[in-house]
């Protein structure tokens, strides 16, 4: 069972999904359902005896394309809705113990090209509104599947976070003239204290507004607003800051470091809205704030919303910037 849920107080929808309770919690190595299905192995959610990049439908889909429906009536105050949408899995590789920063340029470059045909595909869809493309990594992020994969959910609305970005991005344009997040990456760029990495077409930085301690966003230096306005030869340019990001993480503390990365987009909603004034970013959320210490979201941040750093972003982005990206 699954529905949308109108929060009237913070004007938002909550998706309940109770039949994802059963879904697959840490299975073993020989039992790895996203793992390809080997000739006389146990059936796993791919059946071919080898794969580069594959994508499905995820088994537990918090929204689904046929969606039931729900399970109590809603109030003018409080209605309730269908859980309308598509949720779907990609895998990066077959390789279990592999993982996405271990991969090299040329495979991350054509999952950019698997992103951005399942960004098509998904928009296209008169039910889908916006496309979120994230990955979940680590067991400290609450992941239960240790295979590396990525998801993507096409929701039938735009979500909070994305919609106040595009509430703002909106505002400032009007006021300015200009698109808010180039004006940041121009204030970046111009201190660059807080730099990670950057190359020709896109720049990596710890913002100045940082709310988890090591949190990079990549910023393209033009003026896109999703994955199909890119050119060839800047999909390779993201592939690169990628590659270059997430093995920072990994030799800054010589470990496989747990993140949440995501991509926020121009909204897929069918409109004639022109969404020049917003800019594709990808942010990452690394739940650490030192080799043994998670940064754990209580009180203010859980119930205000209101974030508080343990550290400077400057001293985590020069950490980040002199650490070596290859082993």
């Amino acid at each position: 069972m699954s529905e949308l849920r109108w929060n009237p107080v913070l004007e938002e929808w909550v998706i309940t999904a109770t039949h994802r309770q059963e879904r697959t919690f840490f299975p073993p190595p020989d039992y790895d359902p996203l793992a390809p299905t080997k000739p006389g192995g146990f059936p796993t959610e791919i059946p071919a005896p080898t794969y580069e990049i594959v994508v499905f439908e995820n088994k537990f889909p918090s929204l689904q394309r046929k969606a039931p429906f729900p399970a109590v009536n809603g109030v003018e105050l409080m209605p309730v809705l269908p859980a309308q949408g598509i949720c779907e899995v990609v895998c990066y590789t077959p390789e279990y113990e592999a993982e996405l920063a271990t991969q090299p340029v040329r495979k991350i470059e054509e999952l950019i090209y698997v992103w951005t045909d399942r960004f098509e595909e998904l928009g296209a869809y008169d039910f889908v509104r916006y496309v979120y493309i994230f990955e979940n990594k680590g067991k400290e992020i609450g992941v239960t599947l240790s295979h590396p994969h990525g998801q993507i959910y096409a929701f039938p609305f735009i979500p909070p976070i994305p919609a106040r970005e595009l509430r703002a991005a909106r505002e400032h344009f009007r006021a300015t003239g200009r698109d808010l997040i180039g004006d940041v990456l121009e204030q970046e760029l111009a201190d660059g204290r807080r730099l990670v990495a950057q190359n020709s077409h896109f720049v990596a930085v710890v913002p100045f507004f940082a709310r988890y301690p090591y949190e990079v966003h990549i910023l393209p230096r033009a003026p896109r607003t999703a994955l199909p306005d890119f050119s060839e030869e800047e999909k390779h340019g993201l592939a690169t800051i990628l590659k270059v990001v997430m093995e920072k993480y990994n030799h800054l503390w010589n470990r496989s470091m747990p993140y949440i990365m995501l991509m926020h987009q121009r909204p897929t909603d069918g409109t004639s809205a022109d969404y020049g004034y917003y800019r594709f970013h990808i942010e990452f959320y690394p739940p650490y704030r030192t080799p043994d210490k998670l940064k754990y979201l209580a009180g203010s941040e859980a119930g205000a919303g209101t974030f508080i750093n343990d550290t400077l972003p400057e001293m985590t982005a020069q950490a980040l910037r002199e650490t070596a990206p290859h082993s």
